[in-house]
Parts: C-alpha cells; sequence; structure tokens
C-alpha cells in the first residue's frame, strides 16, 4: 500500500508469533526470503493469547521475538502478504485486525526500527480487559495448553 508520501520504507521486520522461524508462518511467507534473522526484544509491548496466534498490544512489558531483514527487491512483495495475513488495509482502517507501525527494536542492545504488527485499537482494548496475557512475553515459552478432552476408552 501506498500514500501521499511514497511506498513504505524497506525496514526489517520485528516477528513474535507464528512468523518467527521454525514457527508455521515464517514456512509459508518468509522462508528462503530473508537475508538475516536475528533475537530481538520490543519494549513498551504487552503479549496475549489469540485463536492460534498471539496478540502484541502497546503496554508496560517486554515481547520477545526475531528481527527478520529480507531482500530489499523482495520487500513490498513481502510487505503486502504480511498485511494480508495480519488483516491490515491500511493505517487507522476500520476492519484492520491490526495496526503496522514502526518500532524501535532491540538487537545485540542496539535500537533499529522495524516494523511490527499490533492489535487495532478496538481490539486491544478487549484484550486489556478480557484478554489472557503471555507470561514473559514470550509466544515461543508459554505455558502449554491442556489438550481437550478425547473420547474414552474402556
Amino acid at each position: 500500500m501506498t500514500s501521499a508520501a511514497g511506498p513504505p520504507p524497506p525496514l526489517p521486520f520485528f516477528v513474535y508469533g507464528t512468523l518467527r522461524p521454525g514457527e508455521r508462518y515464517h514456512r509459508r511467507f518468509l522462508r528462503g526470503r530473508t537475508l538475516r534473522e536475528r533475537p530481538a526484544l520490543l519494549h513498551g509491548a504487552l503479549l496475549y493469547e489469540g485463536p492460534g496466534y498471539p496478540y502484541a498490544i502497546a503496554g508496560n512489558g517486554t515481547i520477545t521475538g526475531t528481527l527478520i531483514e529480507v531482500h530489499p527487491a523482495d520487500h513490498a512483495e513481502l510487505l503486502a502478504a504480511l498485511d494480508g495475513l495480519e488483516e491490515y488495509r491500511g493505517p487507522g482502517h476500520p476492519r484492520n485486525l491490526y495496526d503496522r507501525l514502526v518500532r524501535e527494536a532491540v538487537v545485540d542492545g542496539r535500537c533499529t526500527r522495524a516494523w511490527v504488527y499490533l492489535a487495532a485499537p478496538r481490539l486491544a482494548r478487549e484484550l486489556l480487559a478480557h484478554g489472557v496475557a503471555i507470561p514473559g512475553g514470550d509466544w515461543l515459552s508459554r505455558p502449554a495448553r491442556p489438550a481437550p478432552p478425547g473420547p474414552r476408552t474402556p
């Protein structure tokens, strides 16, 4: 998506859930398209459980994730694909599930500007009121959910 100011800058992505290395959407969207993948932190954010994926919102916490750098020639196409995955329609759109924002991620002790998808305001309010926070802010280290009960065997 472009704006009057031109196309979005080709920043790296801070990912914290199913786009992290080894997770299902990393394989689908990012495998083979990255230049570098480094552990990173996002300060000023909280992580919440979602329906099979997490939501990040602004808050007084830290999220563990990965900084993903992609080849500049692939950036625009990948950005559009991730916008679709994250149901981002544009700045302030009322039907956004996530908003794509520029935030400072910390990599190797240094701040790096990166794209990050945070829950849109309406969803963020619902999560604050009724959501289940992920302790420690790390999707990969969250407590295992018990499996639903299966059929009984004699």
